[in-house]
């Protein structure tokens, strides 16, 4: 795929021009855990060319078997205190070296992680996931290319005014609905203007933000790339937010669902597929399906996508959280149908001939995207291989359609489809399976283990 340069991108020539100059004296070496966030290490720029660009740097295995609060998990076969804990070892994909410009001073660079003794990609790793469903998909002739639409909650207080007060009564940044509104639009400007402009300025090109339908509720959506590309960009999105609103005094969120009584969070997740030289639609085509124009592999990869979409619902769903998103009138999927132009339907399908792609609304914001695009494209390619038929167009409502199958209604239900599919076992491996089953699994018991404020105010004094 020919790509001109990008603003805010740098080779290592531009990187020690930058240290010369004085511009850039840290680089951020980042990668992902098993929940999404940003883990690695600040190295000054000096070092980071004198070393770690030829010999990477090493961290404690045990980031890809601690819960959200970074205790250690028992269970777990690839990391624990019987094995000592060791280092898995980090080398920097230098494709993925920026300007970090929200920051002081830095540059930021995605990490790709090895296993320390064979030197291997480490097949645990997300990022190194979705790799291996890119390659395959590669090797069966198709260029994956996608885009996450990230929604978030602005908040007009810290991250530590929201922990002080034990995240009760928050104050939105906006009073009322706001979707396409462009008044209170402008009144956080304070925060998405910022993004847009260090976004755009770190090598992530921005299209838009608009007011989404909840009070201090936004969307920003950034151009589509190859699948790699994207999930390393929704993540530095969101570590750039997360930073913006600290040094505003403001918070976001990207929780699914922060509040019961106003609108979640999703991710809609973009998906086509081209040919090697990223030239022609794959999708694209002369046959008739309902009122779409495509070809059969469009048809395939649709029919896959949706026939293992409650299987891996853990992959685009993967906290208790956020299974509270799928209501009725919630914008929300909860059947599993695909439609033309239907926000009610789980798999909206738009655009024609180039533009033609799926958009799957079933993801929400606290996606870990690596691993929701490893599952689309498993999902997708098996559609190919087996030539899997979607089913007929759904038109109407599908919040009204009660014989539709319906997505996993929680947690727990979707962890029992997932630990029961072989399809998961052979796309992902057995030891990967196992690794994230036992992950999803102890979030569950975390959550059931916990005594929340619903109870307290429940049963407190009237039980």
């Amino acid at each position: 795929m020919s790509e001109t340069v990008v603003q805010g991108m740098l080779t290592l020539e531009a990187l020690e021009e930058e240290v010369r100059a004085g511009t850039i004296e840290t680089v951020v070496a980042v990668f992902a855990d098993l929940y999404g966030r940003l883990m690695g290490k600040r190295i000054t720029a000096e070092f980071f060319l004198d070393q770690t660009v030829h010999s990477g740097m090493h961290a404690c295995n045990y980031l890809f078997t601690v819960d959200m609060e970074m205790e250690p998990v028992p269970g777990y076969s690839y990391a624990n205190w019987e094995l000592g804990y060791g280092d898995f070892h980090c080398m920097p994909d230098l494709s993925t070296l920026r300007k970090a410009t929200w920051m002081d001073k830095s540059a930021i660079v995605v990490c790709d992680v090895h296993d320390e003794k064979s030197h291997d990609l480490d097949p645990i790793a997300p990022r190194n996931i979705l790799r291996r469903q890119i390659s395959l998909a590669q090797d069966m002739g198709y260029w994956a290319l996608g885009s996450s639409e990230l929604e978030y909650y602005i908040f007009d207080q810290t991250y530590g005014e929201a922990r002080t007060a034990h995240y009760h009564d928050l104050k939105t940044f906006g009073a009322y609905i706001e979707d396409y509104h462009i008044l209170q639009g402008s009144r956080e400007e304070v925060l998405n203007a910022a993004a847009r402009k260090q976004l755009s300025l770190s090598g992530i090109a921005v299209e838009f933000s608009k007011g989404e339908w909840g009070p201090g509720q936004h969307e920003l959506n950034i151009r589509y790339a190859d699948l790699l590309a994207m999930a390393d960009r929704h993540l530095l999105y969101k570590q750039c937010f997360k930073d913006l609103a600290g040094q505003l005094g403001l918070a976001v969120t990207f929780m699914a669902k922060y509040h019961e009584a106003l609108a979640g969070s999703s991710c809609h997740m973009h998906v086509s597929l081209w040919d090697e030289r990223v030239e022609t639609n794959l999708f694209a085509g002369d046959s008739a399906f309902g009122p779409v124009r495509c070809s059969d592999v469009f048809r395939w990869f649709l029919g896959g996508w949706m026939a293992h979409a409650r299987e891996l619902m853990v992959f685009f769903a993967p906290t208790v959280n956020a299974y509270k998103r799928y209501k009725a009138g919630s914008w929300a999927p909860t059947g599993i149908a695909w439609s033309y132009d239907n926000r009610t339907a789980g798999f909206r399908v738009i655009g024609q001939d180039s533009s033609l792609r799926i958009e799957s609304r079933i993801p929400g914001a606290d996606v870990n995207p690596y691993l929701a695009y490893a599952a689309i494209l498993a999902s997708g390619l098996d559609g190919i291989r087996r030539q899997i038929e979607p089913p007929d167009i759904f038109v109407g409502d599908v919040y009204a359609a009660a014989e539709l199958l319906h997505v996993p209604r929680t947690l727990a239900e979707a962890i029992s489809e997932f630990e029961k599919s072989e399809f998961a076992r052979d796309a992902f491996g057995e030891a990967v399976f196992e690794h994230y089953l036992h992950f999803f699994k102890s979030e569950q018991v975390a959550f059931d283990n916990a005594v929340t404020d619903w109870e307290r105010k429940r049963y407190f004094e009237q039980i």
